[in-house]
């Protein structure tokens, strides 16, 4: 039977969501809406801590799955970890020489774990990393991290996946150099910041990011007793110490959320205030939504969004700080696509970053792209549809996309969101947007095929004939002879199973005994590991 009924085929057929986000457009937002502590912040502030000889407290910590990951990390190396609300309290006063295998989970989920690699050399003199992981919105080269460490005196070797590194110094300290960078990178920037502070020496970083959270990290280092200047702007001076004490420090407002919120408010033509606030970590982002028709208020660290009904399309290209964050050109596309106009977008940070360009066009964005260059054609209204974010800013554009649409909208990849933003919908859902985050939805295809099966088993019966059923008795009666010798080669493998049987329990008790390696990473967290650790203890004889 064929089952004609064309309601039965979903909108999209490709995906199976685990967890998804369901938004219903149309709502108008208002009211006030907190800003979480930074995420690119908190991350490199708990890596800091590893330089620490007491204990830190981090205030405004945002509490998402990438912290998560970093606390289990830091746990694996001995420090102390207490979490209370947005609150950490790190002590690394039975701190060790991570194992060999501490980041092996940690390979394709947090890419500021490489990034442990500046204050792992500076305490220990020696230190084992794979190449880091995170979104994939393309190649993020760590040359820029490899050769100015080499400058303070680390020699590296690659093998297994893993880079080797260590100190050639023979008291294993690391030494003060001048480094030029070839670009502005942020994370190789952060990376000296922290090995430079307990080298021997001077080391003059040249080129440098300027970023708000380069200023952060180096605010906190000063209160751990390090000695740099110049920080937020192209040249910063480190003086190395002897050694770093613990401190007391607030994580600065993100100002990627901040935006994010702030585009949200702008697509929805809504006006809403961000507390706590700070402008000029946002100048590139709203010099642009002023070009494009909103306009702003400030007092008090309170920033309040007022969008026209009818925004003009506005070109942007991003680029390193104090220019337009990469971070938000997803969000940023999002908002051209309902503007009046044409704009173009280009993105010169990262050269595989506009996988949603696809899923706004499922919507009835209207946007094209080449050489890493969105040509965006505004449309009056865009539609609800079924969509997947394929990183953390992406997930967050088609979030916004959705808030506009027609209709309902659902998004896979929620657990990108959960790596960056801290309570995304609820916030959303307090400033009138119709959003939840919703578990276990399948999106079913083939239909026609399912209940063809149904059909198919309900009429098998008719195909059994006398004569297959003849076939079968005559063939049985011929094999009568082979089958007690059969019989009797199965018992005799039955014993060997049951000898074998009782060898692997007794294997697998020694494999899982409490004081195992196996045990051991399981409690971290670190499954993967514990598995392989496991399995090696099976094999070993």
């Amino acid at each position: 039977m064929k089952i004609q009924n064309k309601t039965l085929q979903p909108p999209r057929v490709d995906y199976f969501f685990k967890n998804y986000i369901e938004v219903k457009g149309g709502n108008p937002l208002e009211g006030h809406l907190k800003i979480s502590g930074a995420k690119n912040s908190a991350l490199v502030l708990m890596a800091a801590s590893i330089l620490s000889k007491g204990e830190i407290n981090l205030f405004n910590v945002p509490q998402i799955s990438d912290v998560a990951i970093m606390s289990k990390l830091l746990i694996a190396m001995g420090i102390n970890i207490k979490s209370k609300a947005n609150q950490l309290t790190i002590n690394t006063k039975e701190i060790i020489i991570p194992p060999q295998d501490l980041f092996f989970d940690l390979y394709h989920a947090l890419r500021v774990s490489f990034f442990c690699i500046g204050p792992i050399l500076a305490r220990f003199g020696t230190a084992k990393i794979p190449l880091p992981g995170g979104c994939s919105i393309g190649s993020r080269p760590i040359d820029e991290h490899i050769n100015s460490l080499k400058k303070l005196g680390v020699v590296f070797q690659y093998r297994n996946n893993y880079l080797i590194a260590k100190v050639i110094n023979p008291k294993k300290r690391l030494l003060g150099s001048s480094i030029n960078f070839k670009c502005k990178s942020v994370g190789a920037t952060e990376t000296l910041l922290m090995a430079a502070s307990l080298a021997k020496g001077k080391t003059i970083l040249n080129n440098a990011a300027e970023e708000p959270e380069i200023v952060d990290l180096a605010n906190m280092l000063n209160l751990m007793g390090a000695r740099i200047k110049g920080a937020g702007s192209e040249c910063i001076t480190i003086e190395g110490v002897e050694s770093l004490k613990g401190c007391d420090y607030t994580v600065i407002p993100d100002r990627i959320e901040a935006g994010t919120f702030l585009l949200a408010a702008a697509i929805t033509r809504s006006t809403i205030s961000l507390f706590p606030c700070e402008p000029n970590h946002l100048k590139a982002v709203i010099n642009k939504l002023e070009l494009c028709g909103c306009k702003f208020e400030y007092s008090d660290f309170c920033l309040k969004i007022i969008p026209n009904q009818i925004l003009n399309s506005v070109d942007m290209t991003t680029s390193p700080f104090p220019g337009f964050p990469t971070d938000l050109q997803a969000p940023f596309m999002a908002l051209m696509a309902t503007a009046n106009g044409i704009s173009k977008i280009k993105e010169t940070v990262f050269e595989n970053r506009m996988h949603h360009v696809k899923e706004l066009n499922r919507m009835g964005a209207n946007i094209t792209v080449k050489d890493n260059i969105a040509t965006v054609v505004g449309v009056e209204n865009l539609k609800g549809s079924v969509i997947l974010g394929s990183d953390l800013r992406a997930s967050a554009a088609l979030a916004l996309a959705g808030l506009s649409a027609g209709g309902k909208t659902l998004i896979g990849g929620v657990e990108h969101l959960e790596r960056g933003y801290e309570n995304f919908s609820t916030k959303l859902q307090e400033i009138g947007a119709a959003i939840v985050i919703k578990k276990k939805i399948k999106i079913m295809f083939k239909l026609n095929n399912y209940f063809a099966k149904i059909s198919l088993k309900n009429n098998s019966k008719k195909y059994t004939s006398a004569f297959a059923f003849s076939f079968f008795i005559g063939f049985f009666i011929a094999t009568i002879p082979y089958i007690y010798k059969f019989i009797e080669n199965f018992r005799n493998q039955i014993l060997i199973q049951e000898q074998r049987k009782i060898q692997i329990e007794n294997k697998e008790k020694i494999c899982k005994d409490k004081n195992s390696d196996y045990i051991k990473f399981l409690d971290l967290g670190f499954t993967e590991t514990a598995n392989r650790k496991f399995n090696t203890c099976m094999i070993d004889k």
